[in-house]
């Protein structure tokens, strides 16, 4: 008995979001609950294999994507928000609760909690240290987005 399945359904809509969105997300990727992309994913490059968390939210023009000689490709844990344009390279794991700025280019692993920015990134805070919570602002479902405030409603990723 064969056991090689074609997966004919995934690569349709691999094509269906890079001609719509100019994305190209492998269907090989791992993607975790509650895992939002910013404006449908437009501009969004994810290689084969990459394992995103729960509760992440990622940027328009994101690229994570492995780097060669290395065989392994980034790994975004839980409750991670990639600012747009952001790169993540290379055989790197990005723990919980980062942080990681519009833009910035990670090129090795990010502890748990640090907000990184630059290229190459660098941890610039923590979000302990913040008197906010980026993963409970979901005021884009009614249209506005309230930054650096106290009271943002709950969120389904707490």
């Amino acid at each position: 008995m064969n056991t090689h399945k074609i997966p004919l359904l995934p690569k349709v809509m691999q094509l269906i979001a890079f001609l719509f969105y100019s994305s190209a997300v492998s269907y090989k990727v791992k993607i975790g609950k509650g895992t939002f992309f910013n404006h449908g994913g437009f501009g969004v490059l994810i290689n084969s294999n990459v394992v995103i968390g729960d509760c992440c939210k990622i940027g328009n023009n994101v690229s994570i994507v492995g780097q060669g000689p290395y065989k392994c490709v980034p790994v975004l844990k839980d409750r991670v928000y990639v600012g747009p344009g952001a790169v993540i390279q290379g055989p790197v794991v990005v723990e919980d609760e980062v942080i990681i700025a519009p833009n910035a280019v990670v090129t090795k692993s990010v502890p748990r909690g640090a907000i990184v920015a630059g290229n190459p990134a660098r941890i610039i805070g923590w979000t302990k240290n913040l008197d906010y919570d980026i993963f409970k602002n979901e005021s884009w479902k009614e249209g506005t987005k309230p930054y650096l405030v106290d009271e943002w409603a709950a969120s389904s990723c707490d």
